[in-house]
């Protein structure tokens, strides 16, 4: 499983190049060792996260609970977790998002401040009304939050695929590009937050987003 870590300037740039990028116990433990890493550095930063090739993310790690169903309690509870982490990182978070885009990974892009999508191929999806599993109610919680209202409705309800087009205008993604520019796009958001007070910017996410936090198991009750 590779997701690796490098420094464009002010930007922290995390890859995912795990085909197909699924969700289990080693790609998260690899995002919480980054997240380690990039949390306490001081000063200018913002942060893109893509992955490779076809997807973005293809979600949980289905395949893994079929063969091991001991696997999905662990593997969800620190998936919840994780979410909440990256809702309330100390720092402006862009996701890039260079392909399919499916479930699990539709939560992850949600996580992330600002949302730069590939006009031509993915999809942006929640399918588990297809794939005959519930959505839990913490997860829900993130999608409720990020989502405007009616396509949060749409997209639970119906597993809908939405293209590029329909994300943008359904308030999904904040922007589409073509393939060669997914990157470069987010890259440049980022950069132009990387210098905004940090420190503020987690003082307004936990007002934002501590609601959410707390029911995915990130932040104490209150």
């Amino acid at each position: 499983m590779e997701m690796r870590l490098e420094m464009t300037g002010d930007v922290a740039v995390i890859t995912w190049n795990d085909n197909e990028n699924r969700i289990n116990l080693d790609s998260l433990g690899r995002l919480n060792e980054i997240l380690d890493e990039l949390e306490p550095r001081e000063g200018p930063l913002a942060v893109v996260w893509t992955g490779t090739g076809k997807f973005f993310s293809n979600g949980l790690d289905v395949e893994l609970f079929a063969r091991d169903p001991s696997s999905m309690e662990p593997i969800i509870k620190l998936f919840d977790a994780t979410m909440g982490r990256l809702l309330l990182f100390p720092a402006y978070t862009v996701s890039a998002l260079n392909g399919h885009t499916f479930a699990g990974g539709a939560l992850l892009s949600m996580t992330t401040d600002y949302r730069v999508m590939r006009s031509d191929r993915g999809y942006w999806c929640m399918n588990e009304l297809d794939i005959g599993m519930v959505i839990p109610i913490e997860m829900n919680a993130v999608l409720k939050n990020r989502l405007p209202r009616a396509t949060w409705i749409d997209a639970i309800m119906t597993a809908r695929r939405f293209s590029a087009t329909d994300a943008l205008a359904r308030g999904i993604v904040e922007e589409i590009a073509e393939e060669s520019a997914v990157l470069p796009r987010a890259l440049e958001v980022a950069a132009a937050m990387a210098g905004k007070d940090r420190a503020i910017i987690a003082y307004h996410k936990r007002q934002v987003y501590g609601d959410v936090a707390r029911l995915v198991g990130f932040l104490p009750p209150v």
